[in-house]
Order: structure tokens, then sequence, then C-alpha cells
């Protein structure tokens, strides 16, 4: 079948999509450029078990935050819950309940959009990493919805210098984005990939290189993405 395609991911993507991919003649390597840490403290067990008695509407941004969390509840609580994509949302999901997610979007901005049609919310929980975007918590408040921040993980740098070659490159996160960029430098022609907007905007502050988004914040999206491209240019 000739050469394989060979592709860098900024996060591991797990057994089955490299299978796949492998199946189309793509080779995707797997290396972290972050590390998320989860926060555990007396103080933050005793903040969400008050919370999880009363009827608050939560953001999770993250399926990172949505299992900080769940390690921490007492019960299983009855929020509303809204959620940036289908990853979080299915964490969220079978953390609480289908039923709980009133609200999903792909970014943060979208994401604010549906929280403020809903014109009898006032307050919003937003359980998030050290490194959250300004974005939804910008719109929120200038829409008048009080919000709380919760951190409950963190997230560590760990830039890797990267001398092979790659196709392709997939990135999953604005912070894995600049641990990428702190140490690497685009040499040559390299297809970027982002897992969304939000992502891509990161990229664009390091490269001027096309970055092509899946049309949902999906990691299976994202690979079949890349075959499909892959497939697309070997048919030229």
């Amino acid at each position: 079948m000739g050469n394989k395609i060979q592709i860098l991911s900024t996060k591991p993507i797990g057994v089955e999509l490299a299978r796949i991919a492998g199946e189309h003649n793509i080779c995707i390597d797997g290396v972290s450029f972050i590390e998320t840490e989860e926060i555990i403290s007396e103080e933050l067990k005793k903040i969400i078990a008050a919370l999880s008695q009363q009827n608050i509407t939560a953001v999770f941004t993250s399926a990172k935050a949505v299992n900080a969390v769940k390690k921490l509840l007492p019960a299983k609580p009855s929020w509303k819950i809204f959620c940036i994509g289908y990853q979080t949302k299915n964490s969220a999901a079978d953390t609480f309940s289908e039923k709980n997610i009133i609200g999903i979007a792909d970014n943060g901005e979208d994401l604010g959009e549906e929280i403020i049609k809903q014109s009898s919310i006032k307050k919003i929980i937003f359980f998030c990493g050290n490194q959250r975007r300004e974005t939804l918590p910008e719109k929120l408040k200038k829409n008048g919805i009080e919000l709380e921040e919760i951190v409950v993980y963190k997230t560590i740098e760990i830039p890797q210098i990267i001398s092979q070659h790659y196709d392709g490159i997939l990135f999953f996160s604005p912070s894995g984005v600049r641990s990428f960029f702190s140490v690497n430098k685009m040499n040559e022609p390299v297809q970027l990939f982002a897992i969304g907007t939000t992502t891509a905007k990161e990229i664009k502050k390091y490269s001027q290189l096309p970055v092509i988004i899946p049309g949902h914040p999906d990691k299976e999206e994202l690979v079949q993405l890349v075959i499909k491209h892959f497939s697309t240019i070997k048919s030229f």
C-alpha cells in the first residue's frame, strides 16, 4: 500500500481510533503535550457536597471537569447542566443523567447564547480548569447572569521536542497548542487539524498554515476527517 501517512496527535487517541486510522494506511502517534491533575481538598469536597443538595444550573466545558466533580459528589444531584462538546455531554450523562442536560454547544460563544435564551437562569456554577477561556464567563456577565467559578482541575503543559516529520498534526486544546509551539516550529508544510474553533484560533497565533476543523468537537469525528482528507489527496 506504499508509505503510511504519518500523523502526530498531541494527546493519545486510544487503541481503537488508531486501529481505524491504520486500516486507511494512516499511522497516528499519540504524544501528550499536557497533563491534568484533579484538585482534591477538604474545602472543595465541602463546597461540592453543599451544592449537591441544591438545584443549581452547572456548566462543564470538558469531560475532565465532569470526572473531577464526580469523584467528590456524595450523591447524584438534580442539577440542570450545560456542556461544551459531545465527549463532555456523554461524561455528564453517565455521571448525572441524560435528562439533566438541558443545553449543549460546540464552543463557549454558542453555549453562552443557549444559556441566555433561557431567561429563568440567573446564576451559573462553572466547574472548570485553571486555564479556562474568557469567552463564556464574559458573555454571561455582560448579560447579567451571575457566575460562580469553581476550579476542579489544573492543566500542566509538558512540551516535547518533535524531530520527526509528520504529514499532519492533531490539536485538542489551546493549552496543548501552546505547549507544542513553545518548543517546536513549522519549518515545512504540514496539515494541521483542530478539535474546534477555539483551538484553531490558538494555532493561528503561531502558524499561518491552514487548519481543518470537524463539524463537531469530537475526537472520533476528527480522526474520520483525517482519513477523509488524506484519502482525497491520494485519489488525485
